[in-house]
Formats: C-alpha cells, sequence, structure tokens
C-alpha cells in the first residue's frame, strides 16, 4: 500500500494524535492512579505497565475503534474540516481540565466533539442512531456497573476475610492489586485507546489513503504509544484527585475497584460500546469508599468530577462547531 499523505492530510493527523496525546494526560491515568495512591507500584512503574497493557489492549479488537469510525456520524457527509475541529475542541476542553486536575471523559468529549463539528459541516442528518445508542447504552455501564461492581466486591472482600488479620490482607491484595491494575490498563487500551485509532483510520479513509475503514497495525502502534507518551509527560494531577483527594484507598479498595471497572469496560469493548473508563473508575472508587460509610468518600471532589462530565458534551460540542464554522470560512 501507497502510504504517501496528501499535504492537507499531515495537519488533520497530527491533531488526531494532539488528542490521543492529551486522553494519556487526563484519561490514561485512572488506569494507573489506585495501584500509585496504594503505593503497591511506583508512579515510574505503573506508567510502563500501563502502556504497554494499553497498547495489547488497543490491539485486541477494533469493535470500539468501528463505532467511532462508522456509527457516530455518517462517513460519506463529512471532512477533513470536521475531524480537525473535533479534535481541536478535545484538546481545549480536556487541557484545561486536567489544569484543575480533573478527569474528563475522552469518550464522550469525542462523540460531542464529532456531533458539533458534524452539525455545521453536514447538518442534522449526520448523525447514526446505532452508534449513539451504543454511548447511551455506556453511560449505564460506567456509571451504574461501576458504582455497583466496586460495591458488591469489596463486600464480599470484606466478608471473605474478616477474620483474617489486617496486615496479612494488605500484604495479599498489595500482590493481587498488580493484577488488577494491568488488567485495567489492558481493558483501558481495548476501549479508550480503540477511539482516537477509529478516528485516525477515518481521516485516511477521508483523505483517500485507504479506500475503505479497515484499522492498519501501524496506526494502532502510532495512537497506543502516543497515549502513553502524555501519561508519562503528564497526568499526576488525575492520579491525585482519583487516588488521593475522592477517598483513602488501601490496597485491598483499590484492587476492588480497579476489578470492577475493568471488567465493565472489558465487557463493553467486546460489544463495540464506547465507555468512559473515567466514569467506571471514579464511581467504582465511590462505590468501594461508600461500603465503609458514606462521609469516606469526599462527595463535594465528587461532585467536581461530575460537573467536568455534564459540562464535557455541550461545552466540546460547541466549541467543535465554532471551530468548523471558522475552518470553513477560512478555507
Amino acid at each position: 500500500m501507497d502510504l504517501a499523505l496528501p499535504a492537507g492530510l499531515i495537519p488533520v493527523l497530527l491533531l488526531v494524535l494532539a488528542a490521543e496525546f492529551v486522553n494519556g494526560w487526563t484519561d490514561a491515568p485512572n488506569a494507573i492512579a489506585t495501584v500509585v495512591s496504594t503505593r503497591v507500584l511506583t508512579p515510574s512503574v505503573a506508567v510502563v505497565m500501563a502502556t504497554g497493557l494499553n497498547i495489547l489492549g488497543a490491539m485486541s479488537g477494533t469493535a470500539v475503534a468501528a463505532t467511532i469510525g462508522k456509527g457516530i456520524v455518517r462517513a460519506d457527509a463529512i471532512d477533513a474540516i470536521t475531524i480537525a475541529a473535533a479534535m481541536v475542541a478535545i484538546v481545549v476542553w480536556s487541557t484545561l481540565a486536567a489544569v484543575r486536575g480533573l478527569p474528563t471523559s475522552e469518550s464522550h468529549a469525542l462523540v460531542a466533539a464529532l456531533a458539533g463539528a458534524s452539525l455545521a459541516t453536514a447538518g442534522r442528518g449526520v448523525l447514526l442512531w446505532d452508534g449513539w445508542r451504543k454511548v447511551l447504552i455506556g453511560l449505564g455501564f460506567s456509571s451504574i456497573l461501576g458504582f455497583l461492581g466496586g460495591f458488591a466486591i469489596m463486600v464480599a472482600i470484606s466478608w471473605i476475610f474478616r477474620r483474617v488479620p489486617l496486615a496479612a490482607v494488605r500484604r495479599l491484595f498489595g500482590r493481587l492489586q498488580i493484577l488488577s491494575a494491568a488488567f485495567m490498563g489492558f481493558s483501558h487500551g481495548s476501549n479508550d485507546g480503540q477511539k482516537f485509532i477509529g478516528v485516525f483510520t477515518l481521516a485516511l479513509v477521508l483523505g483517500g489513503v485507504l479506500p475503505e475503514f479497515r484499522i492498519p497495525l501501524w496506526v494502532i502502534l502510532l495512537c497506543a504509544v502516543t497515549m502513553g507518551i502524555g501519561t508519562a509527560v503528564g497526568g499526576w494531577r488525575i492520579v491525585h484527585t482519583m487516588g488521593l483527594r475522592l477517598t483513602k484507598l488501601e490496597p485491598y479498595q483499590g484492587f476492588a475497584a480497579e476489578t470492577a471497572a475493568a471488567t465493565a469496560i472489558e465487557a463493553a469493548s467486546r460489544l463495540g460500546i464506547p465507555i468512559s473508563t473515567t466514569h467506571t473508575i471514579n464511581t467504582a472508587i465511590m462505590g468501594v469508599g461508600a461500603t465503609r460509610r458514606l462521609s469516606a468518600v469526599r462527595w463535594g471532589v465528587g461532585m467536581e468530577i461530575v460537573t467536568a462530565w455534564i459540562l464535557t458534551f455541550p461545552v466540546c460540542a460547541l466549541i467543535a462547531w465554532v471551530t468548523a464554522e471558522l475552518l470553513r470560512w477560512i478555507f
């Protein structure tokens, strides 16, 4: 295959990679926040593990990438300006949130930005219900299953180990949490890692580089590594917010939250449902914290996170719409 890229397509692809980099800043830290906050792994080791497993997860399937690339908006009705405007919105909004240490949902930022930019360039008929139905299902997966799963696993651990000395429980789950963190990293790659892979591939199709929507291996590797670099460069403010400010976690609690979140995310990935890693791990942490007592969760911090979630849809859609209109006027 001739991989020569049209000059006009290169800035669009760079914007997609910029959004993937910011994804590593604001979303990928969700996969390692709990294992770092419980001091089971150092930040540097956690980043290396998360990067490697994100790559493996992103290579484990393409169902989510196909949903994003083909199921959210009509590919035959949009152009490179649509993709560029959407990526600008994601970078702007996610960077602002990262400065405040708030984890944002790149899933919701992405679909909202694609919708806003597409409405500006192609009108209302461009949106596809099948993909949006999966997005709405994903909201349930992330919010409900995350909280209930974290709560249920934590209750089960408390009952099973109720007569075991706390020091022994901490030692055991200090080891087990490495496995749950690895599972979390893999599941993040299998879902979030695929989203910008889908957009990158869509841009290649729109630019005439690929004849059809088929994801090359080099695109998977490029996007996954870019996300890993973003996690390594930034992201520790998110780790601090989720792992330390939201509620205090012990290794067995981190294990419960990661296992619940990763299971929900992995199930969604196999069904091609874009799910928010941010929502899932945050609600799982809240569920775990709520098993002690409701006051164990700092609900004020939780409300800041929820506010950022709610604002993501309208803000990203608006920024993308305005950017698309400006780009159409310029070009």
